[in-house]
C-alpha cells in the first residue's frame, strides 16, 4: 500500500479530518495577540503539549485564509493505520 499526501484549502474537509482524529484548532501560545491568532497547529490529545492553546474553528479559518495557508494531510500511513501527519503549506506551494 502506497501512503499519498492530500492538499486542500475547504474548511469542512480540515475539520472533519481534524474532528475524527479527535484534534482540535490551536495557535502555539506566545505567538499572537488579540487580533491575531498566531501560529496556527492541530492539537491531538496524545501531542501532550502545553505550548498550544485551543482556537475557535472561526479564529483558525480566519487566520488560515487570511495567510493563504493550504492543508496537507495524509489519511493513512503505508501500513493502511490512520495518519496524522499534517502540515500547513503556501497555497503557492498547492500542487
Amino acid at each position: 500500500m502506497t501512503q499519498s499526501s492530500n492538499v486542500t484549502t475547504d474548511h469542512q474537509t480540515i475539520k472533519e479530518w481534524v474532528e475524527s482524529r479527535n484534534g482540535k484548532p490551536a495557535q502555539v501560545q506566545g505567538t499572537g495577540d488579540k487580533n491575531d491568532p498566531g501560529i496556527l497547529r492541530i492539537d491531538f490529545p496524545e501531542n501532550g503539549s502545553d505550548k498550544l492553546e485551543e482556537i475557535s474553528w472561526d479564529e483558525f479559518f480566519d487566520k488560515f485564509d487570511e495567510n493563504n495557508l493550504a492543508f496537507l494531510y495524509q489519511d493513512e500511513k503505508a501500513d493502511g493505520e490512520q495518519s496524522y501527519f499534517n502540515k500547513f503549506i503556501s497555497r503557492h506551494e498547492k500542487q
